[in-house]
């Protein structure tokens, strides 16, 4: 089998060597700014150009939308990779222009009773819309000189709606300044992956995302992932850490393995973008963040509808099933969207692997899960936008539990989000911005299963939360900004536990616990000059189960030269137990709750510095520690507070666009967690890796795409059930893998993707005899329409 993919992958290999050969030479025109110029009658909408004319121009319209399609360009702006602007003039509803594709670009333009009368004018060096507030159609015409070109100031900040007069013989000037920002101006460093990066990738869940990114050393994504294995940001859980959905808290109330947030379900076809961040971030979003605060971003329709689909099949019976429809109809926008994936892995392992049969393949390794998502958002006017956007989620698999040889328990997982927000600017400017959101998330997680093939058992845990949040972003002058606001989230927990065994029928249980969470947070942003700025936080926080406690933070960043800048945070944290862990019986790992628990306290903090080498080679090197006092963990098979951890660590991120075609990324973490106190006192917390490291090569071109990922972990402690004749200080072995995905055009909106898995065609031991299969491969059909 092994062999046949690989000959497979040598075809695939050569086919795309070939295909790409030819196009290499060519140069892709960058779209350098963008300008919307006011006239006497309209406004037009210039895009100035690098690399000559642009090839391709294809245009349509349909009802009061105009959009074209510009072939073999790219944006490269000084303000991001997209621009929008609502309301240029009277008879404008909106203009943009966004990516298309890597190679692709889309020019939109919405007019308000049809479609704004003008024509297209080319240059060597800007592409011109001339729209008139008449509405008719949008021409073609020939191109004109450069020099032609109106005089405006580039548009840069795209939240501003300048007001424009219209019908007047006056020239209006569109004035909006700002500077190039390579780096995001926060004391600690904020990392982002797009859409267009999941696809290059091949990932196929959040944890997969995540994997790539610094600070993340993932045990359970891809193949043979066990729930159990974990996800660690900077040494810390995922119960550590703070996950979002769109800015509201997702994590649930519980801290079992079988229970924590679950991040193999989370769909990636729903995700606009994935942020990272840490240090204030916990004054605005939970005092849990010891590791640090991830925002997931779905998306929201774009200007002209549009219907994304991929259909992939792979080895060990894997199937995967996309389908999203996003777009807008006057200030209405929306996406909806259903994913669908499973796999039987039944794969060969090694003796001596977690969960082998006689016939020397992995069992009860199997995943199904579908998700049906979707948003919608409407600008009930110029200063009033409400958004709804919701998510289902149904997971089935098998789980390998800690590499027990005979595992066969199962594991359900249910899930439904929804949240509601309304945005409005206060006052008559654009410094002074409300946000009311309110959500409801549950969590339904149900393990069962025999034991020794005798007695059976199953744990259920329901996971309600309403969360209500208010926020309020104040720039109170040009140097100051001011974020406050109120957080209120209250916790359910239906607990049933019911176990066969003799030994623990007096366990059998049903309980029902609730938990009340209000915090008051306020972070102020201070420019104390131009390359100076300072942050203060302080979070207030009011708990039903475990009082008062205030959690401060501090931050700093100085722009040294405008190349590098300097950056440090510190943040008192505190994390509180479970309502399971105070209460419900686990009787599938055996654990007694303890209700005498204390929460786990300290402090986390990072130094570091962001370094522009090159115009598109770009730097950012980060220390960062943690000290968690009262850490929980099983003492005798019931949760108790064991001890101190101390945690520290460097974490490095290169990026370097190397020409239009080719980028590479470089990421790199060390992470020393060391148990203070008690019989492991001087060990590294188990699971968790000294080291991890990702490399990333890509090719895009035309539609073309060829990318080979790079991962190295360092293994890490075994440290449970272990085998006889191993110590729980043994590490599991290092391993080097090697990923190559690609993207072959049938058409402009249709291709082929490929995607070959672990190249060197090795059996690794990803975590606690976990194993990698080998060589794999997906291959599948993508469209855009």
């Amino acid at each position: 089998m092994n062999k046949q993919l690989l000959f497979n992958s040598f075809l695939i290999a050569n086919a795309v060597a070939v295909f790409i050969a030819p196009l290499v030479r060519a140069e892709v025109t960058q779209v350098t700014s963008i300008r919307l110029i006011p006239t006497s009658s309209g406004i037009q909408v210039v895009l100035e150009t690098t690399g000559g004319t642009l090839s391709q121009i294809l245009t349509s319209s349909n009802n009061n939308i105009f959009s074209a399609n510009i072939i073999n360009a790219q944006l490269s702006l000084p303000e991001g990779n997209r621009f929008y602007q609502n309301n240029p003039t009277d008879a404008i509803t909106a203009v943009s222009v966004t990516p298309l594709d890597s190679n692709s670009i889309q020019v939109v333009i919405i007019g308000k009773a049809g479609i704004p009368s003008g024509e297209v004018n080319q240059s060597d060096s800007a592409l011109i819309f001339n729209l008139d507030n008449n509405t008719d159609s949008l021409s073609s015409e020939p191109a004109i000189e450069a020099d032609e070109t109106p005089e405006a100031v580039e548009s840069s900040e795209l939240a501003s709606e300048p007001e424009v007069q219209v019908g007047t013989n006056e020239e209006i000037e569109l004035v909006v300044t700002a500077k190039r920002e390579v780096f995001t101006e926060t004391s600690t460093p904020l990392y982002t992956i797009n859409q267009e990066e999941i696809q290059k990738q091949g990932a196929n869940s959040a944890a997969e995302v995540l994997r790539g990114l610094p600070g993340f050393a993932i045990n359970d994504a891809g193949f043979g992932a066990d729930i159990h294995t974990g996800t660690y940001y900077r040494g810390h859980s995922t119960n550590q850490s703070v996950f979002l959905l769109n800015g509201r808290p997702i994590n649930t109330n519980i801290n079992t393995y079988h229970g924590a947030t679950d991040l193999n379900s989370i769909p990636v076809e729903a995700i606009e973008e994935v942020e990272l961040s840490s240090g204030t971030s916990s004054t605005l979003y939970g005092s849990e963040a010891f590791g640090g605060v991830v925002n997931i971003i779905t998306k929201q329709g774009q200007e002209v509808p549009r219907l994304n689909a991929l259909v992939e099949y792979g080895s060990f019976n894997q199937s995967n099933y996309r389908i999203s429809y996003g777009g807008s109809v006057d200030n209405l926008r929306f996406n909806l969207g259903y994913e669908d994936y499973e796999a039987d892995n039944r794969y060969a392992v090694p003796k001596g692997a977690a969960n082998r049969d006689s016939e020397g393949l992995l069992f009860n390794g199997d995943t199904a899960t579908s998700n049906y998502f979707g948003g919608i958002s409407l600008d009930l006017n110029s200063r009033n936008t409400l958004s709804l956007d919701a998510s289902k989620i149904s997971s089935r698999r098998g789980l390998l539990y800690f590499g027990f040889p005979l595992q066969r328990d199962r594991l359900d997982h249910d899930a439904f989000n929804i949240g509601l927000s309304w945005k409005t600017l206060l006052g008559e400017g654009e410094d002074s911005v409300l946000k009311t959101t309110l959500s409801y998330n549950q969590d339904y997680f149900n393990t069962y299963g025999p034991t020794q093939n005798i007695f059976y058992r199953t744990g259920t845990l329901n996971s309600q939360a309403l969360n209500a949040r208010v926020e309020h972003q104040w720039q109170t002058s040009s140097d100051n900004k001011l974020t406050w606001g109120l957080d209120l989230q209250n916790s359910y927990l239906n607990g049933d536990v019911l176990s066969t065994a003799p030994n623990q029928l007096a366990l059998n249980e049903s309980e029902n616990r609730d938990r009340l969470h209000t915090a008051i947070f306020a972070l102020n942003s201070w420019k104390i000059s131009d390359s100076f700025q300072a942050d203060f936080g302080l979070r207030q926080n009011f708990n039903s189960d475990f009082g008062s406690y205030l959690n401060p933070s501090v931050g700093a960043r100085w722009a040294v030269t405008p190349t590098v800048a300097v950056r440090g945070s510190w943040a008192s944290v505190q994390r509180n137990p479970g309502l399971d862990q105070l209460y419900v019986f686990d009787a599938v790992h055996n654990w007694l709750p303890n209700p005498d628990l204390n929460p786990e306290t300290g402090s986390s903090w990072t130094a570091g510095v962001d370094i522009q080498f090159l115009e598109n080679l770009t730097g950012q090197f980060t220390y960062f520690g943690s000290r968690l006092n009262d850490r929980l963990g099983v003492l005798s098979g019931r949760w108790a507070n064991i001890g101190l951890v101390n945690t520290n660590g460097l974490e490095a991120a290169l990026r370097w666009q190397m020409t239009p075609q080719w980028s590479t990324f470089l990421n790199y973490t060390y992470t020393d967690a060391r148990i203070e106190t008690g019989l492991e006192r001087g060990f590294q917390l188990g699971l968790i890796p000294y080291s991890v490291g990702q490399f990333g090569i890509g090719y895009t071109r035309g539609g073309w795409q060829l990318n080979l990922f790079a991962s190295y972990h360092s293994g890490a402690r075994r440290a449970f059930f272990n085998n006889p004749g191993e110590s729980n200080k043994d590490f599991s072995p290092s391993y080097l893998n090697l990923d190559l995905s690609g993207r072959i055009p049938i058409t402009k909106n249709f291709g082929i993707t490929v995607n070959l898995e672990n190249l060197a065609d090795v059996k690794y031991e990803k975590a606690n005899r976990i194993y990698h299969p080998g060589l794999s491969l997906r291959i599948g059909l993508q469209s855009n329409f």
